[in-house]
């Protein structure tokens, strides 16, 4: 469960962004008949998604689209940390755990969860919390989790017990939180920036009202809030709509209408009087700058302004700040955080800074920048690229009607669902007087909180609009017309085997296409290029690496800049990784804008260009990623681990581990003209596939991937490197992170064993079941609900199909103090399960879920490309997968049983934990 976006995201959470982001839906399968349930009346309709209300309140939106074989339950409350009073901070958030815990007539809400393949969640942000739950159409699913929304909106059981067994859990995560120096400095930011307002607070709460929390204060706030009237429900995907109002009205319309209204906050923030100034000063090895201002609510005209805005300055590469900051190397990154709220919120901007750099000057200077923006005028090649960045993001969310449910919260929460539509059409209106406007008015000193007071004898404040009339607002909005939907494609194993065109170009890369018709003619791309020998891999891994990285960083026709805006002008993302025995490219692209895109994809592995200004920019981001790593208990035991299971290997080979320090080293070392020669010496196509899922032309594509692929051979012939399983002496070791309250535990072991193995299937379920299911399973219920002793807890099992060479692993977050409580229970938990074995219902409920699991992943293009490319290299056709169901799904307790005690039997664990271990002892 989430207490608030991850601010690692840092990338325009924004009324264009986030909220804006939509082109059109679409249409209705059909209209309601003109008469509805008895007390349900009907709302507003815009591009597909029509609205109802009950007679008790809650609204509900409808939004049918057959193409995806999925549907999303979507529930908002319109209840965040806004809402809370003095002395409850993180109520909201805590709720949100609470609501977890059961019901009388749902006791077990997250194995019920489980069982039914049923992937969910919750958030809890400033204006509002959701439970969200997504799973493969039927109505079955849909009935039940209806009926449980509406069972735990009014019947949780909010008690004393559970927010005791809970509380270790939210400390944890609280501590978490305070890990990370970007999160921790935009919470400083705004509690500096708001005087008064409850936008200051973070969401997760004061430490001291979490810890003494009152019982009947939260169950009270869970009643004033937790109401009909105080939220809103979207259902979208496979659905039919007047069957799934009917199932809305029976679970949902029994509940009465509260009989006191919704008390509204009024809270303002005055007028900010001149610059504030924060300092943290925690743990870590790189420094970090913000800048806040205050803005108008979502709703307000200057919200898509804003939004361009910020994409203006902050986007990489083509962002002002990003050539006036990161491409000098004065900055690692930059990023903007601008969320569109209920009330008036803020314009941030973020960067890293190299571990030697100046911060106090550097602040100075982003501030100056920032405030200084208009003295250059706006292109209208900025206006254009942002804008069509933003509408990329727009169409990407839109496409998707599961995506677009959970996104919706956020306009939701900011007072009218439609505000979506609206705020796209104001997004393609942006002009340039607009981005200049709001430039000059919101972007001044006094408005300003950063790092330094300056006393002014005449302070130059800045009104902020505090109230938009939504209603008014959207009395005649109509929206566009609606985009149709794809095809109902059934992601069977048999139907993708049926639909996938399989074929080895001139040279021997195989080339898979299915093609089928998706919303928004979406089509998705996935490209693996293979080559080189052991002898050659060794030694290259990093130059390998940074070749693969700076493919889309310039080209001998196009610079970095151009690539980013030619990929914007196609609305097309292309993500690429690699090293020294290969190349992986992943495109999402639309059918019209296919060809052109991958000619780009052409010229960009072909034809790449190796600038020098843009190698030493990836080497300092590389170098400042590695060294914030290097005090964070996660990547800290990660590395330890990786390394001792790892350690067979000298330093250069393929398979070795390097120390962050040795990973430093390396990077430095890499330069232009070793890129060059790489690329000279292995790139090619020859071995590898190229997959291509979605809406497009096969015989079109197969002519261009033949001519892009087929006679483009790498120099070397590629050979796979075995790594067989060995056994390896098990290793407890303890790493002190110093300031830093949360610790993390990892504990691993090898297996012989590959995927063909006839226990793989029972010890895949065995392991799902002992700690495989997110907030349900045997480590989560001990060690987690139980006992609270951590935030995130749970094992998995990674089986290669040749090398026998299995991984299993698991892990715990925890506070440092608790790290041996969390071991002796997972220890005492792994005999348990050996000794008492795993029951009957339990293995039916973890078989149903983990296939409803395996079928909602192959819904996903994206994912269903990967699946398919990893198939041609091992020889495989989807019925290996329908196989291995089937096993699955005929598996007994016996079986299972005798799996894991041959298997978890017998293994022992090597420990590794990294946390503040010095403090916690003192």
């Amino acid at each position: 469960m989430i207490h608030r976006p991850c601010p690692s995201l840092l990338t325009r959470l924004c009324s264009a962004t986030l909220l804006a982001a939509l082109l059109v839906l679409a249409p209705l399968a059909t209209a309601l008949a003109d008469t509805l349930p008895a007390g349900v009346e009907r709302g507003p309709s815009v591009e597909g998604i029509s609205e109802y209300r009950l007679d008790n309140g809650l609204r509900v939106l409808l939004f049918p689209d057959e193409s995806k074989p999925t549907v999303t339950v979507n529930i908002t409350y319109l209840v965040g940390s806004r809402h809370e009073g003095y002395g409850e901070t993180g109520m909201a958030h805590l709720l949100e755990h609470l609501v977890f815990k059961g019901t009388p007539t749902h006791p077990d809400i997250p194995g019920e969860m489980r069982r039914r393949g049923i992937s969910f969640n919750g958030t809890t942000w400033l204006d509002r919390t959701n439970y969200f739950g997504s799973f493969a159409a039927g109505e079955d699913n849909l009935a039940w989790l209806l009926r449980l929304e509406a069972d735990r909106m009014v019947n949780s059981h909010i008690a004393r017990a559970d927010l005791d067994s809970e509380m270790t859990v939210v400390r944890n995560e609280m501590e978490a939180g305070e890990n990370s120096p970007v999160r921790v400095l935009i919470e400083r930011i705004l509690s500096t920036a708001y005087l008064w307002h409850n936008y200051g607070n973070s969401t997760i709460g004061a430490r001291a009202d979490v810890e003494n929390q009152p019982i009947e204060r939260l169950q009270d706030f869970y009643r004033r809030h937790y109401r009909p009237d105080n939220a809103v429900l979207l259902v979208a995907g496979r659905i039919d709509e007047a069957h799934t109002l009917a199932l809305v009205h029976e679970a949902f319309g029994r509940i009465p209408a509260p009989d006191t209204p919704i008390q509204a906050t009024y809270t303002r923030e005055p007028v900010q009087d001149g610059e504030r100034e924060v300092t943290v000063r925690r743990s870590g090895e790189t420094p970090y700058a913000g800048v806040s201002y205050h803005v108008p609510p979502g709703a307000h005209e200057d919200s898509a302004a804003l939004a361009v805005l910020a994409e203006v300055l902050s986007n990489t590469p083509n962002g002002r700040l990003h050539k006036a900051l990161v491409e000098p190397g004065e900055a690692s990154w930059v990023a903007s955080f601008v969320p569109a709220l209920a009330e008036p919120g803020f314009f941030m901007l973020l960067a890293q800074l190299p571990g030697d750099g100046d911060v106090d000057a550097f602040a100075t200077r982003l501030a100056g920048l920032v405030e200084g923006t208009t003295a250059e005028a706006f292109t209208e090649e900025e206006l254009e690229d942002a804008r069509q960045r933003l509408l990329r993001g727009v169409e990407n969310t839109f496409n998707d009607a599961n995506r677009l449910a959970t996104a919706m919260s956020e306009t939701i929460a900011m007072g009218d669902w439609r505000l979506f539509f609206l705020q796209r059409d104001r997004l393609e209106a942006v002009t340039l007087q607009d981005l200049e406007r709001v430039a000059r008015h919101y972007l001044k000193p006094a408005n300003r909180t950063l790092g330094r007071f300056i006393p002014t004898e005449r302070a130059d404040r800045v009104d902020i609009a505090t109230e938009v009339d939504v209603a008014g607002l959207l009395a005649d909005y109509t929206g566009r017309e609606a985009l149709s939907a794809g095809e109902a494609f059934e992601p069977s194993p048999e139907n993708v085997d049926a639909r996938t065109q399989v074929q080895a170009l001139a040279n021997g890369t195989q080339l898979a296409l299915l093609p089928k018709r998706t919303r928004g003619e979406t089509v998705q791309v996935r490209i693996r290029l293979l080559w080189g020998t052991e002898a050659t891999a060794t030694g290259r891994g990093t130059v390998g690496s940074f070749t693969a990285s700076m493919l889309n960083r310039g080209t001998q026709q196009r610079s970095r800049a151009q690539i980013a805006r030619r990929l914007d002008a196609l609305r097309s993302q292309v993500a690429i990784s690699g090293d020294a025995q290969g190349v992986t490219l992943t495109l999402s692209s639309r059918r019209e804008h296919l060809a052109d895109a991958l000619a780009l994809v052409e010229e960009m592995l072909k034809q790449p260009a190796f600038p020098e200004s843009e190698v030493e920019q990836l080497r300092a981001q590389s170098i400042t990623g590695i060294q914030s790593q290097m005090t964070e208990p996660d990547a800290v035991a990660s590395n330890a681990m990786s390394r001792h299971f790892n350690a067979r290997f000298e330093r250069g080979h393929p398979r070795y581990v390097p120390t962050f320090q040795e990973s430093i080293e390396d990077v430095r070392a890499v330069d232009g003209a070793a890129l060059a020669d790489f690329h000279r010496r292995f790139y090619g196509a020859g071995t590898g596939e190229v997959v291509v899922v979605g809406d497009f032309d096969a015989d079109a594509v197969r002519q261009q991937a033949a001519d892009i692929f087929g006679d483009w051979t790498a120099p070397v012939a590629f050979e796979r490197i075995a790594v067989p399983y060995r056994p390896i002496q098990p290793l407890t070791r303890q790493i002190d992170t110093p300031d830093k309250a949360n610790a993390m535990v990892l504990l691993g072991s090898r297996l012989p064993m590959t995927d063909s193995h006839e226990d793989y299937p029972a010890l895949l379920v065995g392991n799902y079941i002992f700690g495989g299911g997110s907030l349900k399973s045997r480590l989560a219920d001990r060690i987690r609900q139980a006992e609270g002793l951590s935030y995130g807890v749970g094992a998995s099992l990674s089986v290669h199909p040749i090398d026998d060479n299995a991984a299993l692993t698991a892990y715990a977050l925890s506070a440092p103090e608790n790290v041996a409580r969390v071991l002796a229970a997972f220890e005492e938990e792994r005999q348990r399960l050996l000794d008492e074995g795993v029951e009957e219902g339990e293995l039916r409920d973890a078989v149903d879920g983990l296939l409803q699991l395996r079928a909602l992943g192959r819904a996903e293009d994206a994912n269903l490309a990967g699946q398919i490319s990893s198939n041609l290299y091992f020889g495989r056709t989807m019925a290996w997968s329908a196989e291995q169901e089937a096993a699955i799904a005929a598996l007994d307790v016996e079986t299972v049983n005798a799996a894991l005690r041959r298997h978890l039997g017998e293994v022992e664990f090597s420990i590794f934990s990294a946390g503040d271990f010095q403090a916690a002892s003192d």
